[in-house]
């Protein structure tokens, strides 16, 4: 240890979460950037239905073939979640004290651009539902809801799209890991 570098306790849940993050089993799914690309694009093709289903389900007329698309979709989603989360190595997932300087920037930089994308997507949709209730004869105390819904899945996910379409590849000496020795 140099002077100037504290002693950080890893936690024995932090030592897990960041062996699953790192695992290579699956790394020839996110190799490449283009693979990456794909998967962060399929994460949204599947984002956008299941929040169209569950807001069917839930503020619609509750049918069922919404509610089965929901369910549906939900395995292979957290899927390519979990193919995101590894592409990242755990950016947004693991705690910042197991994450390195440089990790810790570029979660910092894909939270801010997330959180630009996120204001512009929110001030779309304020300017939609006003629109709709303006021009279009259109009740916006019906449109409130569903369209924060939505909004709110995409502020949630966006970080990871970001980080996900961020990742640059791994450099090919690593040696094993932060915690191999821990």
């Amino acid at each position: 240890m140099t002077a100037g570098q504290q002693t950080v306790k890893v936690a024995r849940h932090d030592r897990r979460m960041f062996a699953l993050m790192n695992r290579e089993e699956g790394a020839a799914l996110y190799a490449t950037a283009a693979r990456r690309r794909f998967f962060v694009g399929a994460h949204i093709l599947m984002t956008v239905p299941w929040v169209v289903c569950w807001n069917v389900v839930v503020f619609g007329e509750r049918h069922v073939w919404a509610l089965v698309a929901t369910l549906a979709l939900l395995l292979p989603w957290c899927f390519v979640t979990g193919v995101i989360n590894s592409a990242t190595r755990g950016l947004l997932e693991l705690r910042g004290r197991v994450l390195d300087e440089r990790q810790l920037a570029e979660r910092d930089r894909a939270r801010a651009r997330a959180h630009r994308l996120t204001s512009g997507l929110l001030l779309a949709a304020a300017l939609g539902v006003g629109a709709a209730g303006w021009f279009g004869d259109v009740q916006v105390e019906g449109l409130i809801a569903p369209v924060l819904i939505a909004v709110l899945a995409v502020h949630w996910l966006m970080p990871l799209w970001v980080a996900g379409l961020m990742v640059r590849d791994e450099p090919a000496d690593d040696a094993g890991g932060q915690f191999a020795n821990a």
